[in-house]
């Protein structure tokens, strides 16, 4: 999931990355094969409560992450999930897709197109206990990849095509309403590198870092607060900023259940706050199940 502005500019497909794909796609495979093994190992229980797979869909206004605006207009978004009998694994698939459209460029025609926002993403989570967990996600923002003249590879992560990283994230609970979250873009994944003089891509290996907190609730609502910055110690540019590093994502998330009925109605407003890019946005996010 990334700025989709960066995402247009990106062109070209290098053959060079192929060992940089099959390492992808070995660590997605490896998360998923990990996971999985668990099932294997579970307790049985009695009864029939436990059930394993699950469904989600949210209707938004906008979709950001980690301070980026990944599409300005109204998304929808849905999700398919197994969790494990002992709630320590869980596997998923993530998907959204756009009611408006973004321009981006075609150098072959030389002419812009219309592109919807479109994107699913495979993720992967194991809870090593209560307060702290691993997890991988493989982000696949495919938006205006054909309209731009590309030919859409899906599984494909070579570093210049633009639309495919993968990132693995760690989660701490200092506090049971406190979360410390870093994750890590592996190997310069959708142009997360530096591009050389002599044409050489220099992997970034950009970090995020996160601290967020619920600083007030009751009964049906909550104010949480947060603060995230990205950096590189490799190279002077990261995924998410133009500099070495940057305080990119601040801001609060009230959450509201709405009655509506017999039936609560989740609600999340979302306002962020970009110091580097200078720009602030109000998210409003309903789950609809």
């Amino acid at each position: 999931m990334r700025n989709l502005v960066i995402s247009s500019l990106v062109f070209g497909v290098s053959k060079k990355t192929n060992k940089s794909n099959h390492f992808r796609l070995k660590m997605m495979c490896c998360a998923l094969c990990f996971g999985v093994g668990f099932l294997s190992a579970q307790e049985e229980e009695t009864g029939d409560k436990y059930v394993p797979f699950s469904i989600g869909a949210h209707i938004k206004n906008m979709h950001i992450w980690h301070g980026s605006v990944v599409h300005p207009g109204a998304v929808i978004a849905a999700d398919l999930e197994y969790n494990s009998r002992n709630n320590k694994f869980t596997m998923g698939l993530w998907g959204g897709s756009s009611f408006s459209t973004i321009d981006v460029f075609n150098p072959y025609t030389g002419e812009h197109a219309s592109a919807y926002y479109k994107e699913v993403a495979v993720y992967a989570k194991y809870r090593f206990s209560e307060i702290f967990f691993i997890e991988a996600i493989s982000h696949n923002n495919y938006t205006g990849v054909e309209e731009r003249g590309d030919k859409l590879h899906f599984w494909s992560y070579d570093k210049t095509q633009g639309y495919n990283f993968v990132d693995v994230g760690f989660g701490y609970h200092i506090t049971p309403n406190t979360l410390v979250y870093l994750a890590t873009i592996v190997g310069g994944g959708s142009g997360d590198y530096e591009l050389h003089d002599n044409g050489v891509l220099k992997n970034s290996w950009t970090h995020y870092f996160e601290v967020s907190s619920k600083v007030w609730n009751n009964q049906n609502s909550s104010l949480s607060l947060f603060a995230g910055g990205a950096w590189s110690f490799i190279t002077d540019q990261t995924f998410y900023t133009d500099g070495v590093g940057n305080i990119i994502n601040i801001g609060a998330t009230f959450s509201n259940d709405i009655s509506i009925k017999s039936y609560k109605l989740p609600v999340n407003v979302t306002v962020m706050w970009n110091p580097e890019q200078e720009k602030t946005v109000l998210q409003l996010d309903i789950t609809l199940f």
